[in-house]
């Protein structure tokens, strides 16, 4: 079974156009009947670091979460967001985006790595306090533009250190700039699932469109069984460069799956109504 999170929050961060409240409710009611395993839905950061999330308090008071089955994940990016995320009973998951890239986490969270660390730390435990889950972003994982030293080796490194040390349960291998392939990404999920059989290791992967079908088959076939993706593949990192790789597209997701007889949760109907309606969010 392949686990799913719909990433609303992660396609509409990015837009400059402030995107109305009631709005992104009604995308996001639609998207909570699909059946998705975790929706990520806002955030708790500086509005002005991300405007169009400066919403996400009011989003959670009125979404209809009451009948869905979705688990919520809000990002965070220092204690003074989790400490707002933790009170709210509908969030199960606090994201934290953690690069390996010490220039990113700087342009990305305003911290270094070390700092960083502390902040993951801290996050961790208001979890832990709350009986809330962390889910880690391991950022630049499969590549980095800003020409910090890469390997598959030291991503190995800070998988195992999160995992290991940080008693990480919840880890979320992400293609911030879409530079991973095949290849890639075989071998990082080949080598660090077997080694944490316990751990929960997904796909954060961003595609083109002719390059989302060998990077699905290339994560399922080597052990991955949960992917984020965002319907029609919109957005992207801000924060990483001015011309975005997109996210993996839900359709083709879910197309892949069927294709390939492997099961899923998702409500095929409703995901056609939220996928309709989501013209009105991505024009």
């Amino acid at each position: 079974m392949i686990k799913l999170t719909e990433c609303p929050r992660d396609a509409m961060q990015g837009i400059k156009e402030f995107i109305p409240t009631q709005l992104k409710i009604e995308y996001l009611d639609k998207i909570l009947k699909v059946g998705f395993d975790v929706v990520d839905i806002g955030s708790f950061v500086s509005p002005k670091a991300i405007p169009q999330m400066a919403d996400t308090k009011e989003v959670l008071r009125k979404i209809d979460f009451k009948n869905s089955s979705s688990k919520l994940l809000t990002i965070v990016a220092n204690r003074r967001g989790a400490e707002e995320a933790v009170q709210y009973d509908e969030v199960t998951y606090l994201g934290f985006p953690f690069s390996i890239s010490e220039t990113f986490q700087k342009r990305n969270i305003n911290s270094t790595i070390q700092e960083s660390l502390k902040r993951l730390d801290q996050v961790q435990n208001l979890c832990l306090k709350h009986n809330k889950k962390m889910m880690t972003y391991l950022s630049m994982a499969f590549g980095n533009p800003y020409e910090d030293e890469w390997s598959p080796y030291i991503v190995a490194h800070w998988a195992e250190k999160l995992m290991t040390e940080f008693n990480v349960k919840n880890l979320a291998l992400s293609d911030t700039i879409g530079v991973s392939n095949s290849k890639t990404i075989a071998n990082l999920f080949n080598k660090v699932i077997p080694e944490f059989p316990e751990v929960n290791i997904g796909a954060h992967l961003h595609t083109t469109p002719t390059t989302w079908e060998e990077k699905i088959e290339a994560a399922i076939s080597s052990g991955c069984n949960s992917f984020d993706s965002a319907i029609r593949g919109y957005g992207g990192c801000p924060m990483a460069k001015d011309v975005l790789t997109g996210n993996m597209a839900t359709e083709n997701i879910l197309y892949y799956l069927n294709k390939n007889k492997i099961a899923h949760n998702l409500d095929e109907e409703a995901f056609k109504i939220a996928m309709q309606f989501s013209n009105k969010i991505f024009k």
